[in-house]
């Protein structure tokens, strides 16, 4: 408590850019994160900081914290009572919230709901100690009020709440600092994807390299009312590497899709009379992943229900490991348990509506216990998308994807995201790192096709920016 206190106030000075003449409020709780704010609070005073600190009734240790505050300097605690501490923050320059941790479930109780509104309201830039009040350390939720800092200080690591949203945008910057936590307090169950993480997993192209040791991939996407999935699932698949790529497609829609990818392989196949696969072209696809090294369906295949039929026979039987996203989740809505019954291992790409048809209810306000649920029923590797995506392994232990923006927020980034994990998959990175990996990069690529193209950006672009994207995580490994 003390190492934790005394970094948030050395964190509290930096943003205030000194000590000499600055006013600051500090609200706190009755829990060790108030404690964690009264020694924050003896710090900054003996630094020459004017502070005001509102409390609630304080627990014992937080207590000690309390009366050595006001033992050892002038400083002395008022009520927690949002009028007085408007009247203060309207003279002040940064707020410090030290109210609630990473202990809080739900929506915080109404005296501490009035002191979050009343900072937030002061407009002044709040110092977060640990985690917002009103953000569930464990998922990210806010479910009542909360503060919206600038910055927040934690200790040891990140909490899964300040990297989940909403949790990570009511967080600010995070700063994390070193309190003295042993190695068994450090146990993660989650972890933060970062470049030398990616860059660690991207395989080099031996010397003697050729097409197909640079990774060979089956695609099985398209229907004739969804042409553009196929072309965007390949051209992904291409642009991370994929040496070999084979794109099965309804033979009908074989003209259209050819058009733009001339460095591709095309298998036509038998369709259904509404143009999509049929359960016809098992033996043709089967024959193709026998010589593939990994394989990526769903996307445009349509709900069609022979269609459905070909892709569980697909996910059952593959020889290799497989993405599956779209439609060829849809073919196991209900049904999730189905699909342990394969040969291979799978990754499970779903957005928030095929995760609920995949768990038969609604998802819930926690992302990583939904991946978590997911991956137990599947066997499989689960990426829920969403900002932020989360992946949860065959082990249980979860991964929190950073990358990405508001630009992925157009028809056919899903697309891509499947393309990338299969030529991963093809490359022979293992599922649950062509997973977080391609979570990575995709989101990457998202970035800088939002920062060129704007609203304007398109599936496409975001493609053609996956090079840019692996060339940069190596450069920052």
């Amino acid at each position: 408590m003390e190492r934790a206190g005394t970094e948030t106030a050395r964190a509290c000075i930096d943003v205030l850019g000194g000590a000499y003449g600055r006013r600051v409020v500090l609200a706190c709780g009755k829990g060790n994160n108030g404690g964690d704010g009264f020694v924050a609070a003896r710090q900054l005073a003996r630094a020459g900081v004017r502070v005001s600190v509102f409390a609630d009734e304080a627990s014992a240790v937080a207590g000690e914290m309390r009366d050595r505050l006001e033992r050892e300097t002038d400083v002395r605690v008022r009520p927690l009572e949002p009028e007085a501490m408007a009247r203060a923050l309207a003279r002040s320059d940064l707020a410090i919230d030290a109210i609630a941790g990473t202990g809080l479930r739900g929506a915080p109780d109404p005296a501490w709901t009035a002191a979050i509104e009343a900072m937030n309201a002061g407009g002044l830039p709040i110092v977060a100690v640990d985690i917002p009040s009103g953000v569930d350390g464990a998922t990210g939720a806010a479910p009542g009020a909360a503060i919206r800092a600038e910055l927040t200080v934690t200790f040891g690591a990140p909490k899964i709440g300040v990297v989940v949203l909403p949790g990570a945008d009511l967080a600010g910057a995070i700063r994390v600092v070193d309190i003295g936590f042993d190695d068994d307090a450090m146990h993660a169950s989650a972890w933060l994807t970062e470049p030398d993480d990616v860059a660690a997993c991207l395989p080099e192209r031996p010397l003697d390299g050729h097409k197909r040791t640079s990774g060979a991939l089956v695609i099985v996407a398209g229907s004739r009312a969804m042409t553009g999935a196929a072309r965007l699932v390949t051209r992904a698949a291409m642009r991370v590497g994929a040496g070999y790529v084979v794109v099965a497609v309804p033979a009908s829609i074989l003209p259209v899709v050819q058009a733009e990818l001339t460095e591709a392989v095309f298998l036509p196949v038998a369709e259904t009379a509404d143009g999509s696969i049929s359960l016809d072209a098992l033996d043709a696809v089967m024959q193709a992943a026998s010589g593939a090294r990994a394989v990526a369906i769903g996307p445009g295949l349509s709900r069609d229900a022979e269609t459905a039929s070909f892709v569980r026979e697909v996910v059952r039987t593959s020889p290799v490991p497989l993405v599956v996203d779209a439609d060829a989740l849809n073919a196991f809505a209900s049904d999730t348990a189905s699909m342990a019954d394969r040969k291979a291992e799978a990754v499970l790409t779903p957005h928030g509506g095929e995760l609920a048809r995949l768990l038969g209810r609604e998802p819930s306000l926690d992302r990583i216990a939904d991946a978590r649920a997911l991956a137990d029923a599947s066997g499989a590797v689960a990426l829920v998308k969403g900002t932020r995506t989360v992946v949860v392994d065959r082990s249980d232990v979860a991964y929190v994807n950073p990358t990405g923006s508001t630009a992925l927020a157009t028809a056919g980034t899903g697309d891509v995201l499947t393309g990338t994990i299969g030529g991963l998959l093809a490359r022979g990175v293992e599922p649950p790192a062509a997973a977080w990996a391609g979570a990575y990069l995709h989101g990457l690529a998202g970035l800088a096709a939002g920062e060129r193209a704007g609203d304007g950006t398109v599936a496409g672009d975001v493609a053609d920016l996956l090079p840019d994207a692996i060339a940069r995580v190596t450069e920052d490994a």
